[in-house]
């Protein structure tokens, strides 16, 4: 096939390129800015279930501490009714009950009291924590945000199927439907010969047939002996 240097570089960039995007290699690219907000966007979501986690943990420690104070109302409340009853009780079996009641009630609520102070240290721990999980997510907030407007701010990357159009209008039809055929035929179409091997299919090639490529005139492209394909010469 007859075609110029210059135009044999820009084939074998089509096909190189070509390649890559049937390998799945070629996909557009995300930009940096892109990178950095979902980056900045993960450690959001992060940040997002760290502060509720911690929010969910005050919400329970408080809820205990309601229970130990009602828990605690309940018990005192027995025990001034316990008080109440021994002024006016005169049977010595009755009074022991009431005794006995009333000093496991004050008991319990001296627990209690412990508990209740224990669970009052640790929920301002917790409200601490959460307040501080809020003021994190807050500037990952602001950071997202300013990530964002720069993403929409940045140049698109390239779309390799874009940049394939543009090699293919700067080539002949006739090329195009040579180059077309034989990458049908052995997915390659057109490859880099370094000199030894056919970049299409690896293999280092007689020495008869590298010295009739190499001579092979400057405007032509030779085909390698072995998979058919067209062979581009003088390219790094």
């Amino acid at each position: 096939m007859k075609l110029d240097p210059a135009a044999q570089q820009r084939l074998l960039q089509l096909a190189d390129l070509e390649r890559r995007i049937a390998a799945g290699g070629d996909a557009p690219q995300q930009t940096e800015e892109d990178k950095e907000l979902a980056k900045l966007t993960e450690r959001r979501n992060r940040a997002q279930r760290s502060a509720a986690s911690a929010k969910l943990a005050v919400t329970d420690m408080e809820a205990e501490i309601l229970r130990i104070q009602e828990d605690e109302r309940r018990l005192r409340a027995r025990e001034r009714d316990d008080k109440r009853q021994l002024t006016a009780e005169t049977d010595k079996e009755k009074r022991r009950d009431l005794e006995h009641d009333r000093y496991a009630a004050k008991s319990r609520i001296a627990d209690l009291m412990g508990e209740l102070m224990e669970c009052h240290n640790e929920v301002h721990a917790l409200r601490g924590n959460y307040d501080r999980q809020v003021q994190d997510l807050q500037e990952l907030e602001k950071k997202v945000a300013e990530a964002e407007a720069a993403a929409g701010a940045a140049p698109a990357p390239e779309d390799p199927s874009a940049r394939v159009d543009e090699l293919r209008e700067g080539l002949d039809a006739e090329v195009l439907a040579a180059y077309d055929s034989r990458r049908a035929e052995n997915n390659v179409g057109v490859a880099r010969f370094n000199g030894r091997s056919c970049s299409g299919c690896y293999m280092v090639l007689p020495a008869a047939d590298r010295s009739r490529i190499a001579a092979a005139p400057a405007d032509e492209l030779p085909e390698c002996p072995n998979c058919g394909t067209y062979l581009v010469r003088g390219v790094a």
